[in-house]
């Protein structure tokens, strides 16, 4: 691995970060705040939150294993990837490389950044070549992303492979387990020391149910997150959601019941959408959506938004031709779903 300097864009490495109010005082006793210029009615959503977020790391670190310093609090896993870019990749100059099908907001980061992004096709059962991620690096390729379970293939990546990247690939590795919670395969989370140059995200969004909040979590060595925690903007999550995650750490014993649900109707619902005259593959997954390869995924698609159900065409999304993706709701709205497509052509 190349040293974190190398890694980081020069500007991003001298820069001085922004020093808030709440930065600046860190101690316990104080009851008159008159350093944030915050209007003192209103109490308590007139006061910045900790900008930091620190209470909320140390439970969540407790519950992953991961000390405080080693987590990324960001407004979605999206702030993660995007400050990735911001922090590593000099505009114009340096590329990335990421598995193709996968995540649409790594391709509009590194657009928006203005860095080349290189895709390396998965093979037809969405597999990953190693080989060829390295092939498609050069000395300007700072990161990698993968994702796995993938979106939207749905299938996880062989953890040998990712290992073997890790251990040949001289920049930072972005593994994003969105999905993890749902699948059987082991997070990479209890390894970041054994690999420098990894970086892991998970979200609120999926398993904890908790889209709405906007909650993303990035996992590396105290120097990467140092990094990241240097350009992010001062209050990036806010009091509202920072409570409302701490509210969900104390109810996991309640996410643990709706991932075990939720997998046990994407199992059955894998093997319903098997029996349906319109669908000619379903691929398997590991995550709370499967990808199936229908008749013809456009009209289907119509069909089921005029019955007032919406999934997800993947139709134009390279190795998706003619393909959905179905994420797995409550057994009603499954019912739901399935009752319409047995109607299909009928």
């Amino acid at each position: 691995m190349k040293t974190l300097q190398e890694l980081t864009r020069p500007n991003i490495w001298k820069l001085k970060p922004y020093s808030s109010a709440r930065d600046e005082y860190k101690g316990i006793a104080a009851s008159v705040f008159l350093d944030a210029n915050e209007n003192p009615y209103n109490t308590p959503n007139n006061r910045y939150p900790d900008p930091l977020q620190w209470d909320l790391k140390k439970a969540l670190g407790k519950l992953k294993g991961v000390a405080p310093e080693n987590i990324f609090l960001g407004n979605g896993s999206d702030e993660a990837i995007d400050l990735m870019f911001r922090a590593f990749c000099e505009p114009c100059r340096d590329n990335v490389v990421a598995i193709e099908p996968t995540y649409g907001m790594y391709q509009v980061c590194a657009e928006i950044n203005e860095v080349e992004y290189r895709k390396v096709l998965l093979d037809e059962h969405f597999h990953l070549s190693v080989d060829k991620l390295l092939e498609a690096a050069d000395g300007h390729t700072k990161l990698v992303f993968l994702c796995s379970p993938n979106n939207p293939t749905g299938n996880d990546l062989d953890p040998a492979e990712i290992e073997r990247l890790l251990l040949n690939f001289d920049g930072l590795v972005v593994l994003d387990e969105a999905y993890n919670d749902f699948s059987d395969a082991p997070s990479f989370l209890k390894r970041l020391d054994e690999f420098p140059n990894l970086v892991v995200l998970q979200t609120f969004s999926k398993a904890w149910g908790c889209a709405a909040i906007r909650l993303g979590m990035a996992f590396a060595s105290a120097d990467i997150i140092g990094i990241l925690t240097k350009i992010k903007y001062p209050y990036n999550v806010n009091q509202l959601t920072q409570q409302q995650a701490m509210e969900m750490l104390h109810r996991y014993y309640e996410i643990e019941r709706w991932v075990d649900m939720l997998k046990e109707e994407r199992n059955r619902m894998e093997k319903e959408f098997a029996r349906l005259p319109c669908v000619k593959k379903v691929f398997p997954s590991n995550a709370n959506f499967f990808l199936v390869k229908v008749t013809d995924a456009v009209k289907i698609y119509n069909y089921l938004v005029g019955e007032g159900i919406i999934v997800r065409n993947r139709h134009t999304v390279t190795l998706c031709g003619n393909c959905l993706r179905i994420t797995v709701g409550t057994k009603m709205e499954n019912e739901t779903l399935l009752e319409a497509l047995r109607k299909y052509g009928v």
